[in-house]
């Protein structure tokens, strides 16, 4: 199913997994200028570069489907409270954003995109509860604007207080051998909207996954992460019963 503001890849079955990706798409919809350099879509402050296409991949698994934002965070970013100017934003990782000064503009997406996608999910969370939400996004390795920071960890994982499914899921990426962040390279105490709306503050399980930009930037990548949080996912599921 395909909507303006979002498209679920796959068939939500009652008891299973949610893949949710508010930033899993670069589109810029027809009659919207963001006044930006072309090449700037391609980049991280557009789009979660590759949870489009691993949650699609899981989505094809038994139990598993997405739910995905099909515009780019630049048009508006649903992982932002609305009230949030961060929600349409003017400027990101150094680049400003001419095209999203006007509030009118900024009320219009509200109304388009960011309602519409919120709505969608919470309906579909409550028509077919689900065993575990999975929150999926990705992080470049550096910031352009900290060029000082690194960022070594292969994925993290983020909670805000709910941390059921976080203390599971950590020693199972771990057992992997992977580096692991612990709320790292964000926390999901500062960044978790959509979470804390549909998940925590709902009382339901999920678990927020930061995947590594340059894990998952080709297909062979996005087939072995996958892979992995499918099945990891499945063993967290099981374990929150």
């Amino acid at each position: 199913m395909i909507d303006e503001a979002y498209r679920i890849v796959g068939t939500p079955r009652f008891g299973g997994i949610l893949v949710v990706s508010d930033h899993a798409s670069n589109r810029v919809p027809e009659g919207i200028d963001l006044c930006i350099a072309p090449a700037l879509l391609d980049d991280h402050i557009a789009i979660d570069i590759g949870v489009g296409a691993v949650g699609a991949l899981m989505a094809g698994r038994p139990g598993i489907a997405a739910f995905q934002g099909n515009v780019s965070r630049l048009v508006c970013d649903f992982n932002r409270d609305e009230a949030s100017p961060a929600a349409v934003p003017l400027a990101s990782d150094g680049h400003t954003i001419p095209g999203n000064r006007d509030e009118a503009i900024r009320a219009h997406r509200i109304e388009r995109y960011y309602r519409p996608y919120h709505n969608a999910l919470a309906r579909l969370l409550e028509d077919i509860p689900q065993a575990l939400i999975v929150s999926l996004h990705s992080f470049t390795p550096q910031l352009a604007s900290d060029p000082h920071s690194k960022r070594p960890w292969d994925c993290g994982i983020l909670y805000n207080h709910d941390d059921r499914a976080a203390r599971v899921a950590i020693p199972l990426f771990e057992a992997e051998g992977l580096h692991v962040g612990d709320n790292e390279p964000y926390s999901g105490r500062v960044l978790n909207t959509t979470m804390n709306v549909h998940a925590e503050g709902e009382g339901r399980p999920y678990l927020g996954v930061e995947v590594r930009q340059d894990r998952i930037g080709d297909a062979a990548g996005q087939a072995e992460w996958a892979e992995r949080l499918a099945r990891i996912c499945n063993r967290v599921a099981l374990a929150l019963e």
